[in-house]
Formats: C-alpha cells, structure tokens, sequence
C-alpha cells in the first residue's frame, strides 16, 4: 500500500532522513519510534509533501513522489500532525468539514460521528473549548473524512492522559478494521504501539536501526532505543 524508497530530506546542509527504505502492506500499522529529535516528525512532513525530499514515494501503485501536499491528500494519504493542528476559532463540524476538500462526498459521513460520539455531541463547540483527547479525536476525523489509504499519525499521544491513550489505540484499530486502511504512526510511548501496531521500527538519527514484528516484540530492547 505504502512503498518508500531511498528517501533522504535536509534542512540545507544538514542531511536529517538517510535513505530510508520501507514497506507497508494494505490495511497494516507500522509504529515509527524514537527520541526526540531523530527525525520523525521531519519523515511524515516530507511523505505528506510539507517537506521537499528526494527519493520514491509509491501510493497503492501510484507515484506520488512529485505531487504536492493536496495531490497526495486526493491519492489517498491522510495526514495528523504533531500537536494536532486544529482550527480553535471553527466549530468541531466546521474542523471535520475542513477535511472534505479532495473527497468526492461533500457531506460528513455519519460513520464518522459513529467512531466519535463525542464529536458528534460538540459539534458545535469550537474547537479550541475541547480537551487534549477530544481534539486528538477531532484530528483523525477530520483526516478520515478525506477517504485516506494511509492515515498518518504523528505523535498521537502527546499530551494526552495516560486514562484516555488507551481509548486512542482501540479507536484506531476499530478504524482499520471499519476503513480498511493502512496506518502508520509515529510514537514514544511503547504501551501504546503494543496496542495498535503490526510492526515496529525504530528510528535515530534519520535511519531504521531496529524493526520486528509486534507478537515477538523485544520491548526491553525497544524501550532502550527511546530512554533519554
């Protein structure tokens, strides 16, 4: 579903992706772990467009390596960022329906308040008056409702309550199995990825240093990776 290929990225001189190479197959979740600052963030802002970067970048068959940041959204890859981005002033309808510019309903779905009840009681709260959960949520539907392929995650669980991370990860495995959809996410928190993850790799200093599967997981040696 997701092929990437010898992708490198630099922020002028300073090259911060190295020829990253991976794979994910459809409806797969693949878990991107590492500290702060060994470029996660930097590889799901140059799949998503945000970031020019070299290499080859395949959608479900599709070359998307030269397209913009829309055309990638109208191929089929979603993007979440870090801290979640939504709009304060705008309702939480209004966020959701910020997301329907490339889907070829122009209607939100009412699946969409299905997975998110809550959203659907808010919605016409402004967005910036919700929690940090509830805005997480109103992130991924307002992502969702573009129809993705691949839904990216970046950092989901960033000031989050440990009470509500759990309820993320079971979300998002009900979104696979709903959507049929691959997800790749980015992530510190181990507990959470053992949740929802297929694989896990694990990133330093703009490599893949360690990857296995998630049922033979060596957590300790995981865990390791990500202590400061």
């Amino acid at each position: 579903m997701l092929d990437v290929s010898n992708l490198q990225v630099s922020y002028g001189q300073s090259q911060v992706i190295h020829n990253m190479s991976f794979t994910m197959g459809k409806e797969e979740s693949l878990a991107v772990m590492g500290r702060n600052g060994m470029g996660k963030t930097t590889l799901f802002k140059a799949l998503i467009g945000i970031l020019p970067s070299e290499g080859k970048l395949m959608l479900n068959g599709q070359d998307i390596s030269g397209m913009s940041s829309h055309q990638r959204v109208a191929a089929g890859l979603a993007y979440v960022p870090q801290g979640r981005m939504i709009f304060s002033n705008l309702s939480v309808q209004e966020n959701i329906e910020a997301g329907l510019e490339t889907a070829r309903a122009k209607k939100v779905p009412s699946e969409i308040f299905d997975l998110f009840p809550v959203l659907h009681d808010m919605r016409h709260r402004k967005g910036g008056n919700l929690s940090g959960g509830q805005q997480q949520q109103l992130a991924i539907a307002r992502a969702l409702v573009s129809e993705p392929k691949v839904l990216l995650l970046d950092e989901p669980t960033e000031g989050i309550q440990p009470s509500i991370i759990k309820e993320i990860a079971a979300t998002l495995n009900e979104i696979r199995a709903m959507k049929k959809i691959a997800i790749l996410v980015s992530e510190q928190v181990l507990s959470f990825t053992m949740e929802m993850a297929d694989r896990l790799a694990v990133i330093e200093k703009g490599s893949i240093v360690h990857e296995e599967r998630r049922e033979t997981a060596d957590q300790a040696k995981i865990a390791s990776f990500l202590a400061v």
